[in-house]
């Protein structure tokens, strides 16, 4: 189901006294955007959360206005949303909500209260670099790969046909997704396959982009990247198996120290994981196709890669 919030901010944007519409923008959809700051930006009940807040809803917002007035970005939810929906057989309900976030991820997975949600934060998808908002300045047309690559995670979570670790994490916290926590007690080899997964449905969805685009990495990025594959596959192999939120952060997570990223003296490319995940993923993909593998164990994918790495 798709739910647009850009009309409540949008009344924000337009209210004499910015700050105040925007905690009652919050309060209004609390259940949502109090997870949306715990998982990405921070907690909204600490001392910063003001601080967030004013900068926020006194930035400059023309370039979110000038992109709403040229891009239908409700209808290219929508068909991202049906599409995801036939590729990867939903089984369960999914919400994908188009908001403006306050410069944290451009777009991300939650659950909650056992509903899986993919949202996009459009402040990133102008087209135009905007240092009040920390927008991204991506083109709009690459909304369809990030809510693809989102709505990916939601069915692993949430399908009722799910093996996969992380939705046994998030029902035993009762329904919720927390990042911190999945980091702390999912495995690694769970934790890359869960994005590398997501890189293929992006892929499958929105076809024709560069090749580093679905991994969120730059053009130099991915070629450091794939010089270091060997590498990155020999450092990752005696992880693969351990928990660790240090793990999720060194393999997966960007802003990381390149102290963080360093294996037998060699600097890791930030979020290299994303690679290995796709890499590990293609034999179960191959195999029985993306609504399989979305809901396969990482164990049953690792079984059908070491059986394909045997006979090739």
């Amino acid at each position: 189901m798709l739910i647009n919030l850009l009309p409540d901010f949008l009344s924000v944007l337009n209210s004499t006294d910015r700050i105040a519409a925007y905690y009652r923008y919050f309060d209004t959809h609390r259940s949502l955007l109090g997870a949306y700051w715990h998982n990405y930006v921070l907690d909204p009940d600490g001392p910063h959360f003001q601080e967030v807040v004013r900068s926020a809803a006194l930035a400059d917002r023309s370039d979110l206005i000038a992109t709403l007035d040229r891009s239908d970005v409700a209808a290219l939810a929508r068909r991202t949303e049906a599409q995801c929906a036939e590729l990867l057989a939903f089984d369960t309900d999914i919400d994908i909500v188009l908001m403006v976030g306050v410069g944290a991820a451009n777009a991300g997975e939650l659950v909650v209260a056992g509903r899986g949600i993919a949202f996009v934060c459009l402040e990133h998808f102008t087209g135009v670099n905007n240092p009040d908002t920390q927008g991204l300045g991506l083109d709009s047309e690459l909304i369809p790969m990030w809510l693809a690559h989102e709505i990916a995670h939601a069915v692993r979570y949430t399908s009722p046909t799910s093996r996969s670790e992380m939705a046994k994490l998030i029902a035993d916290a009762e329904g919720y997704y927390s990042y911190w926590e999945t980091g702390r007690r999912a495995t690694l080899r769970e934790l890359v396959l869960n994005e590398g997964l997501a890189v293929h449905v992006s892929r499958a969805i929105s076809p024709g982009h560069a090749a580093w685009e679905y991994f969120g990495y730059g053009r130099r990025q991915y070629a450091r990247v794939r010089e270091l594959e060997t590498m990155i596959e020999r450092s990752a192999a005696s992880d693969l198996g351990r928990a660790g939120l240090g793990l999720r952060l060194r393999y997966l997570s960007g802003g990381v120290s390149d102290h963080a990223r360093t294996v037998d003296r060699v600097t890791l490319p930030e979020r290299s994981g994303y690679y290995l995940g796709a890499r590990m993923a293609e034999p179960a993909i191959a195999a029985h196709g993306l609504a399989w593998a979305v809901r396969a164990s990482a164990e049953e994918i690792t079984t059908l890669g070491n059986a394909a790495a045997a006979t090739a």
